[in-house]
């Protein structure tokens, strides 16, 4: 099997190299493959002619979108995502691509199943709503949805940093750290979503809309507290709202993502020990 992966340089895209090792591999990042520029990816895909395509390219700088980044993150998050499926849809490739909890306004207390429809409340939200439109680009399209990625960091020159290893960053520098107890939402180890990528394409699963993420929900202070619990690090924690923090883009309140289609993968507690103990 051939398959490219774009966005080769990030968080996911690297755990899924290695999951997808066996297969005749092209990973490109944006030097290889401007997934913006719609000729060059009907060209280079029509050349490799892919088995699959798995897009973990994504523009994700929240707030610098709502101010002046729309239109670069529109090209990547929507007009990218377009054009691979387009070109996967000419070839008869598969195409894998992920989208976000963003996508939903946080205002369901029972969280968001893969039939709910979505309502994002940011400019950045938007851009990955319009990238889910694949579905309608190219019949063989896994669209899964996930949330708060942690792991080991992108390769990228602009790569941000994850929440788990700005935590462990600021927990020996800091005696006390306020953090918002609200955006309750569902952390997610790239190694197991990676994993559950590979079992929901090889289990031959009908194509369409999927939510995988870690199980269980926590808000960025439940999240801050258990990591510094299971690092050792002695670090007050102060539960604060998110007006504390003013920021430009809205975030959903309770965006966790229900997963009624797949096995349910182990607690974000459980992958977070399992990250901690592999960073050793």
């Amino acid at each position: 099997m051939k398959i490219i992966i774009t966005g080769a340089k990030g968080m996911l895209a690297q755990e899924l190299a290695k999951e997808f090792a066996s297969a005749q591999l092209l990973l490109w990042d944006r030097e290889e493959l401007d997934i913006t520029d719609q000729a060059l990816v009907m060209g280079k895909i029509a050349q490799e002619k892919p088995d699959l395509i798995i897009n973990t390219a994504s523009y994700n700088n929240v707030d610098a979108v709502e101010v002046d980044d729309f239109a670069l993150a529109d090209a990547i998050n929507t007009q990218g995502p377009i054009n691979l499926a387009t070109a996967c849809s000419a070839c008869g490739a598969t195409l894998i691509h992920y989208s976000t909890d963003y996508v939903f306004d946080g205002e369901n207390q029972a969280g968001y199943d893969e039939l709910a429809e979505p309502k994002p409340l940011s400019a950045y939200g938007r851009t990955k709503l319009g990238g889910e439109a694949v579905l309608n680009f190219n019949d063989k399209t896994y669209l899964i949805r996930t949330s708060r990625l942690f792991g080991f960091p992108a390769k990228g020159e602009n790569a941000k940093k994850s929440f788990v290893d700005i935590m462990l960053k600021l927990g020996p520098e800091k005696k006390e750290l306020s953090l918002v107890d609200e955006e309750k939402s569902c952390p997610t180890y790239v190694v197991d979503l990676a994993k559950q990528t590979k079992f929901l394409l090889e289990k031959n699963y009908p194509f369409g809309i999927y939510h995988i993420t870690n199980s269980g929900a926590c808000t960025w202070f439940g999240f801050a507290n258990e990591i510094f619990r299971q690092a050792g690090l002695s670090v007050k924690t102060i539960p604060v709202s998110s007006s504390n923090y003013p920021r430009p883009a809205r975030r959903p309140n309770l965006s966790e993502l229900i997963n009624t289609k797949l096995p349910p993968l182990r607690s974000w507690q459980e992958a977070l020990a399992d990250y901690l103990k592999n960073l050793i």
